[in-house]
């Protein structure tokens, strides 16, 4: 399986997979690599979103899903833990 370039300083579960250039029309391709890594298959929706001070991400929806499950999980001990 791809795994990207491993960077000194970084983590093993973070990757650099390579640069995508922003065509005429607005769209970037994905690489090949991160595409293989990530699962995503032609016809998926990924989600863009960002801020200015720290830039864009682009990921698929169910990782939001699956952040916000763990979250809504920790404040339910966390309010189980104060009674």
């Amino acid at each position: 399986m791809a795994g990207g370039k491993h960077v000194l300083g970084m983590t093993k579960n973070r990757h650099i997979f390579g640069t995508a250039k922003v065509g005429d029309r607005g769209q970037i391709v994905i690489p090949k690599d991160a595409r293989t890594f990530y699962h995503i298959q032609p016809g998926d929706t990924l989600l863009v979103m960002g801020d200015e001070e720290n830039g864009m991400i682009v990921t698929k929806p169910e990782v939001l899903s699956q952040l916000l499950e763990t979250i809504m999980n920790q404040i339910e001990k966390d309010d189980l833990n104060e009674e």
